[in-house]
């Protein structure tokens, strides 16, 4: 088995043609629980306002209830929370991803492993 081989399943879930959730959004959920607004979070994972918003209307529009509630700016300013159903849903998330990890244990991973070159031919 080469020492270099690793192996990294991806979960998406689709709602669709839309990718309902993702790594990406998963990220952005975090980011929004600690920064209380999709612009900071926004900011904090290197991406424009506009992507970040059209990642949270998709998500919005793909499960049972939104998964971000967001208030507009005024006195008070804005801010945005995880709703209950997005922070379920983002815990569901990312244990399916721990299980994912697991796949090193399956006998297809180790087949796969033996089979791979140790660096790209050229």
């Amino acid at each position: 088995m080469s020492g270099d081989f690793r192996l990294k399943l991806k979960a998406q879930l689709y709602c669709g043609a839309e990718i309902a959730m993702g790594p990406g959004k998963a990220e952005l959920l975090e980011a929004i629980v600690q920064e209380h607004s999709i612009s900071a979070a926004a900011r904090a994972l290197g991406m424009s306002y506009r992507r970040a918003w059209m990642l949270v209307d998709v998500m919005n529009r793909c499960w049972s209830g939104p998964l971000v509630d967001s208030m507009s700016g005024g006195a008070r300013g804005g801010g945005a929370v995880v709703t209950p159903l997005g922070q379920e849903i983002l815990r569901h998330y990312r244990a399916l991803e721990a299980e994912l990890d697991m796949a090193t244990h399956i006998p297809d991973y180790a087949a796969l492993a033996a089979l791979i070159a140790p660096m790209p031919r050229r």
